[in-house]
């Protein structure tokens, strides 16, 4: 594997995407690029936003479109229209990443294979602290992170432990549940087979498990990321799930369609 491809959700939250870009600034592997998908930030903040982009070591693209609401299917499918790369990590811009994130992402990638990985939680309070203090969580130590887990400013400590665990990374390979694109790794080749992010899916809830059951589907196989490749999620608060139950029930139906394979309205459009 070459290049990849590390697609960037965000909206309206510029200190924290500072933080995620920051992280990605200082990757042990720097054979990627970045590609920030802003799913409608305001002006003033986008004009912020796309100022990070100048301090960025590996090549980075920004693509944004207006604000109609949750839409971040498809911003991700506009996002990897455009990227280069033959593997696509999916994180969002609110995610803090240890060193060795894309170093063991790659060490992870497999033909055939969707590798999702899982995150760590923060609190609220020490969120704020996170951003007040301006605090770079990527460069501190396994025993930072326990302090803060006895402190319950984080959720778990159990994400931080590396376990190679070889053969029994591939023991659920149709389980989609808990497959997230917070932290999420598909070859490029796999993601236009089932044609990407599904856009009927708008409003919070679902359009990341409706890829992930399309591809496997399509026989593409979960590689478990765990204990391996954590993210550091910053608290916030829940989006709008007006359409969560839609969004849900269309997912059923596909669930127990093996057949459905192809998204409806997916990337194919942006693709010349």
């Amino acid at each position: 594997m070459n290049l990849i491809s590390v697609i960037v959700t965000t909206y309206n939250w510029p200190a924290a995407l500072n933080l995620c870009l920051e992280s990605l600034f200082v990757q042990n592997d720097n054979n990627f690029e970045i590609i920030i998908a802003d799913d409608g930030s305001v002006l003033a903040n986008l004009n912020l936003t796309q100022s990070f982009c100048t301090k960025s070591p590996v090549p980075i693209q920004y693509v944004h479109h207006d604000d109609r609401g949750f839409r971040a299917g498809t911003i991700r499918n506009k996002a990897v229209a455009v990227s280069k790369g033959e593997y696509l990590l999916f994180i969002d811009g609110d995610c803090v990443l240890r060193p060795d994130f894309i170093t063991t992402h790659r060490q992870l990638a497999m033909s055939g294979c969707f590798v999702p990985g899982n995150r760590v939680l923060l609190s609220q309070a020490f969120t704020r602290e996170i951003i007040e203090k301006h605090i770079s969580l990527h460069q501190k130590t396994l025993g930072y992170f326990i302090a803060l887990w006895l402190q319950n400013k984080i959720n778990r400590i159990s994400a931080f432990i590396r376990l190679p665990l070889g053969p029994l990374r591939k023991l659920q390979p149709q389980k989609w549940e808990k497959a997230m694109t917070c932290n999420l790794a598909i070859w490029r080749r796999d993601f236009f087979r089932v044609n990407g992010f599904d856009e009927l899916f708008e409003g919070w809830g679902f359009e990341d498990s409706d890829l992930v059951i399309r591809l496997i589907h399509a026989g593409i196989k979960r590689k478990e990321g765990r204990f391996a490749v954590p993210v550091l999620h910053l608290w916030h608060p829940h989006n709008d799930k007006s359409k969560q139950d839609v969004n849900y029930q269309r997912l059923l139906k596909r669930l127990n369609n093996q057949d459905f394979i192809l998204a409806k309205k997916g990337v194919s459009q942006y693709l010349e």
